[in-house]
């Protein structure tokens, strides 16, 4: 049975004695973006404007789509070809289990204790009996992922999550979850522990694996698309808020309550 991938932080590249600074550079660059985020974010209807950058982001919608084409497809088809569907849910398995400490910190920052102690429960067992993640054995035992990130613990603090943007290689966004994917990236303790090698292997396969999840499902959606890049962008703000609601439905729209009565009565009284 298949499960699907939480997205994998990207490994750092900095280290030796320049590592620091380039962090608290970089910390300090996103702390000031976050604010700016908490400023205009909560007061943006996301009614008002659609997509008030939609120039710029399909022309990156265009470069990520010749990459796509021309690279990250063919070496996900590749993968699906060449490695069994048993293996491939394996490697998912495993870098999962490496994004489960981000999960723990996300679902306690939003105060869901619970998701919080079960994540820790699976990251505990699945490291150790389930060898290093390869097993899920944890959701044998009622332990089921639930996968958190930094962006979503800002949507649950009311940060504000228009525009839409599409930047580069990280695909679908927004600013303030693009700004959430350098705080987990600097946050991930994996990033600290694994070399250098290991933490880039971890970063392409984790791209390649989840590219390859969605093979299918995106030539159906481009196929059957008068517009391929409006099509995405709505679903990915529909998946996104969805899990920022952990998976519940959406609030009911608010409906006016009228009395019908006492307008009728007014209106035949003026009359």
């Amino acid at each position: 049975m298949s499960e699907s991938l939480p997205r994998q932080p990207a490994p750092r590249r900095a280290i030796g004695p320049f590592a620091a600074p380039q962090r608290l550079l970089a910390i300090l660059l996103l702390a000031g973006a976050l604010l700016c985020i908490a400023a205009d974010g909560r007061a943006q209807d996301p009614f008002d404007a659609n997509d008030p950058l939609e120039d710029f982001n399909r022309a990156m919608f265009e470069v990520n789509q010749t990459i796509d084409r021309f690279l990250l497809k063919p070496i996900a088809e590749a993968y699906v070809f060449i490695l069994p569907n048993e293996v491939r849910h394996r490697i998912a398995n495993v870098l999962g289990n490496l994004a489960e400490p981000l999960n723990l910190v996300n679902n306690a920052a939003q105060g869901k204790f619970e998701r919080a102690g079960s994540t820790l429960m699976r990251f505990t067992v699945n490291t150790t009996i389930g060898v290093g993640g390869i097993f899920d054995v944890a959701a044998e035992w009622g332990y089921e992922r639930t996968p958190e990130d930094f962006g979503q613990t800002l949507a649950t603090w009311g940060v504000g999550g228009e525009p839409f943007l599409m930047l580069p290689l990280l695909g679908p966004t927004n600013p303030r979850d693009a700004a959430a994917f350098g705080v987990d990236w600097f946050a991930d303790p994996f990033g600290y522990l694994l070399p250098a090698e290991a933490g880039l292997a971890r970063g392409v396969t984790s791209g390649v694996s989840q590219r390859a999840q969605y093979l299918e499902e995106l030539e159906t959606l481009e196929s059957t698309s008068v517009d391929f890049y409006a099509a995405l962008r709505e679903l990915y703000r529909q998946y996104r808020a969805t899990e920022i609601r952990d998976g519940a439905p959406p609030p009911a729209m608010e409906i006016p309550d009228f009395d019908f009565d006492e307008d009728f009565d007014e209106d035949f009284d003026e009359e």
